[in-house]
């Protein structure tokens, strides 16, 4: 029998069940007994049967796909967050789709009107935002849209992200704990949400203590920045002895240029602190100091949202900051009281 003539009702016929037990065993999350799977398993591989995804999201106007755009890869939170969930996603029967964009407003809009092209059933925005004239569009056509580790000035968008403002404090708290008097800020891409709350919660947290940031660079979240705005914070005298980074990539970059090109020591000479506690925050190598995103908590909120207007109607947009710890290592002075 020729595989493209082969149909859901050939394989009910050989394994000797209806046509619509075959739909169940092929359908995410429909039911159907153990016995039954075997069965129709047992026949579709021995007459080569696949089902015809693409034409049953034709009848049931369900394409379960989700449309994922990323722009920043390089930031190991990323692929680890990403992985997490494209998982949670397979588990409730749902497939990926991942388009790579730019932080330039207009990329990301083509990016996404390139999305909608593919009938996906919703969209994960990770640390990008869209344009109001395209989450317009995405209303209209009933596609729901999380913001995943980013935020934006439009109650249409739901968003997901970690308590920035509330960690960017606690890194305030902890180097003023630990004695530190000048205290420098690096920066990440000023146009991002995450950038702005870490960097505003810091701020308060020293403003609280009467201290001030004692001088500040960017490093746009990208490798070579983050390698300038450290040689321009410590090309002087009266260096800072404490660096908050606004992410854990940039973090690991200044650790080097510190150590190895300026011959410092950590934290005897300077106390380094990061954000998001990727694996690599970890090993013994930077033994990084570092604000937690509870990844975990991040994706299981956003699959919930995704899901509860999928399948359940919800229309009100929802907005997450989930609370992540502060992770005290070896990169930065220990105050007292303070465990690791």
């Amino acid at each position: 029998m020729a595989n493209d003539k082969i149909t859901s009702q050939d394989v009910a016929k050989r394994a000797g069940v209806s046509q619509s037990a075959v739909s169940r065993v092929f359908t995410p999350g429909a039911s159907a007994s153990k016995t039954t799977i075997e069965k129709v398993k047992r026949a579709a591989d021995e007459l080569s049967y696949r089902p015809n995804i693409l034409a049953r999201s034709l009848i049931t106007g369900k394409s379960r796909i989700i449309g994922l755009v990323v722009a920043y890869l390089e930031n190991h939170f990323y692929p680890d967050a990403l992985e997490k969930l494209s998982k949670s996603l397979q588990e409730r029967g749902y497939h990926v789709l991942v388009f790579m964009a730019s932080n330039n407003s207009q990329n990301v809009d083509d990016v996404v009107d390139e999305i909608l092209d593919y009938q996906v059933d919703g969209i994960v925005a990770a640390s990008v935002a869209l344009s109001s004239e395209l989450a317009e569009r995405c209303q209209a056509a009933g596609i729901p849209v999380v913001l995943f580790n980013r935020s934006q000035d439009d109650d249409r968008l739901s968003a997901v992200t970690s308590d920035n403002f509330s960690g960017g404090r606690k890194v305030a708290e902890f180097l003023v704990a630990g004695g530190h008097r000048r205290m420098a800020y690096i920066a990440g891409w000023e146009g991002a949400s995450t950038q702005r709350d870490r960097e505003l919660g810091f701020k308060s947290g020293l403003d609280e203590a009467n201290h001030q940031t004692f001088i500040r660079a960017v490093g746009n979240y990208t490798s070579e920045s983050a390698k300038e705005a450290t040689r321009e914070l410590f090309k002087g005298p009266g260096r800072p002895d404490a660096v908050f980074v606004a992410n854990d990539h940039m973090a690991f970059i200044v650790m080097d240029v510190l150590r190895f090109e300026l011959g410092l020591s950590l934290p005897d000479d300077v106390s380094v602190v990061g954000y998001d506690d990727v694996p690599l925050a970890s090993w013994p190598a930077y033994n990084l100091t570092t604000v937690r995103q509870p990844a975990n908590r991040m994706v299981q909120e956003t699959v919930d949202i995704l899901m509860n207007t999928i399948n359940d109607g919800e229309t009100l947009p929802k907005r997450v900051a989930i609370d992540g710890p502060l992770i005290v290592r070896g990169s930065a002075k220990i105050p007292k009281g303070w465990e690791k």
